[in-house]
């Protein structure tokens, strides 16, 4: 009997032993793995002006295999409904994002439900579903989404962009118009849910204003991930605070979090004649993250160090890492946010891509 315990023992000690090797090694195991993620959704139109891209050591190559190579996992693509041109269109989303599946990403979807740019400004109804009844808005959204999941079948979906007023104004505006804006998401997330139980669904909210408020009001509905924008520009320059708003989020509502969008200029300078959203130092955060390559660098590592730490942080999300002056140094219409991209003014990869890869 001694001898069977013993054996018995050992058997246990040998399971347990090979299960924390196999976490070790494969981080999927009991453990989901961290989103490190860009959004680049204007990279089919960027593409077409044949840029060349170059890596960490300056070689030319592929602008999605140095992003592959600097540890980005997950690809964040915004979707309108029906805009004027093709992009960020069905269509184009559909076909870019079956192209960076075969390549290995996961696919994050920022569904505006709007047929332009959505945020906590601006939620305007696509053209096409304005004039309809409550009901048939609450159809639309349900086979409108039904139709993302089964065509594009992305493994992380945001139910509208920066969704602090609501989304699909006026219907669903969340002050004016409560009971439809919860409709509205209840409609989406029920496509989801039907489809998939892989996709985990986002809820996005813009800031660290009214957090606790908003993520109350829409305690009823079924989501996975809270997603949060987070730049110093617009949202505060303590990151102290942001650091204490995703502990007390994650001790509400027992959610994982996504730092869904940030970024942050390597320069004040710009390569072209548009305008750019950041340009003057007191919009950084300063002395601690001059706009230089290390000062991108570093406030990106304190992001992601911040999420890592959190018991609920899931990842991050750099938006506009591809957005290069592609028009030409001489456009008024091309990129005002050139100065923040992952990429410097010769298309050479800068240091804040190590950051993805750390551990």
């Amino acid at each position: 009997m001694k001898g069977t315990f013993v054996k018995l023992a050992i058997v246990i000690v040998f399971f347990f032993s090979c299960r924390k090797a196999e976490q070790k090694n494969n981080p999927s195991v009991d453990k989901e793995v961290f989103v490190s993620a860009v959004d680049i959704s204007s990279f089919p139109e960027i593409v077409k002006s044949d840029p060349t891209f170059f890596d960490l050591k300056g070689n030319p190559k592929d602008f999605l295999v140095i992003l592959k190579e600097c540890g980005v996992n997950t690809i964040r693509l915004r979707l309108w409904v029906n805009p004027p041109g093709e992009n960020s269109s069905f269509e184009q989303v559909k076909e870019f994002a079956k192209a960076l599946q075969l390549k290995g990403f996961k696919i994050c979807l920022s569904v505006h439900y709007s047929d332009t740019w959505a945020d906590p400004g601006n939620q305007r109804t696509p053209e096409h579903w304005q004039g309809l009844s409550f009901s048939s808005l609450k159809d639309s959204v349900y086979h409108y989404t039904k139709s993302i999941m089964t065509q594009i079948k992305p493994d992380y979906i945001q139910i509208g962009n920066e969704i602090n007023t609501g989304f699909l104004h006026p219907f669903g505006h969340i002050n004016n118009n409560y009971s439809g804006f919860i409709e509205l998401l209840k409609s989406a997330t029920l496509a989801v849910r039907e489809d998939s139980s892989d996709c985990k669904i986002i809820i996005h909210f813009a800031g660290l204003r009214g957090l606790d408020w908003f993520f109350n009001q829409v305690k009823t509905i079924d989501y996975d991930i809270i997603g949060l924008s987070y730049y110093p520009i617009w949202h505060g320059k303590s990151l102290a605070e942001l650091k204490l708003n995703m502990q007390q989020l994650g001790d509400l509502y027992k959610k994982k979090i996504l730092i869904a969008e940030t970024a942050y200029p390597f320069t004040l300078a710009w390569n072209d004649w548009t305008n750019n959203i950041v340009g003057l130092s007191d919009q950084l955060i300063l002395p601690e993250y001059p706009a230089l390559p290390e000062g991108q660098r570093n406030f990106i590592h304190h992001i992601k160090k911040i999420v890592e730490e959190s018991p609920t942080g899931l990842g991050f999300c750099y938006w506009g890492g591809e957005l290069i002056a592609w028009k030409g140094k001489q456009a008024t219409n091309g990129s005002p946010w050139e100065n923040q991209a992952l990429f410097d003014f010769n298309n050479l990869a800068l240091p804040v891509l190590e950051v993805f890869k750390e551990e």
